[in-house]
Parts: structure tokens; C-alpha cells; sequence
């Protein structure tokens, strides 16, 4: 990974509260997986999204990036929370609010 595409990806995470690294975009996700993690996250604020099969070097460098095999990939508050399985483990057991707040998980 150059310099340069960590600077970005850092910059990426950091400067927003939810960002949701997947394929496709908000508007038309394109895949079962990056969908459900925007549907999980949209009810707690503003979510990021960024289209990793519009940039190939996002695609594999946000991979590098966080050393986790597979898209989507979800940070907040700056820090990388996991996949979509994560994501729906955290739902489950109701911390992704608490998460999102800032809150650590009881």
C-alpha cells in the first residue's frame, strides 16, 4: 500500500462518525451484504459510504488497510468495527447504539 492511499484511507475514516466501506452506494448497493450493514447503520445517523468496486486500489487497499479479507467494511468513530457479521452481532445484542454514541459496551 503507498503512503499516499493510507493517508487517504485514514483521512476517510477519521473524518466521519459511521463510514461504510462497500459495493456499490447507498442508493443501489450491490450486494446482500453491503446492504444490510447500510440498513443496519442508517437509523443511528449520517453513514459514509464509500463504493469500493469504483476504485480498485480502494477495494484492495481498504483490505490492507484493516488486514480483514472482505467487503463491507465498517469503521466508527475512527476505528474498524468489523464486517457485516459484526455489524449484525452488535445489533443483536444491542451495542451498536451504544457504539455510535461513543459508549462503551455494557
Amino acid at each position: 500500500m503507498t503512503p499516499e492511499l493510507k493517508a487517504r484511507l485514514e483521512q476517510e475514516t477519521r473524518s466521519h462518525k459511521i463510514v461504510l466501506f462497500m459495493k456499490g452506494n447507498a442508493l443501489f448497493p450491490q450486494c446482500g451484504f453491503s446492504a444490510r450493514a447500510l440498513q443496519l447503520l442508517q437509523p443511528l445517523g449520517q453513514v459514509h459510504t464509500v463504493d469500493v468496486l469504483a476504485d480498485p486500489e480502494i477495494r484492495q487497499g481498504i483490505k490492507d488497510f484493516t488486514n480483514w479479507p472482505t467487503i463491507p467494511q465498517i469503521f466508527i468513530n475512527g476505528q474498524f468495527v468489523g464486517g457485516s457479521d459484526i455489524l449484525m452481532e452488535l445489533a443483536e445484542r444491542g451495542e451498536l447504539a451504544d457504539l455510535v454514541a461513543g459508549k462503551s459496551p455494557a
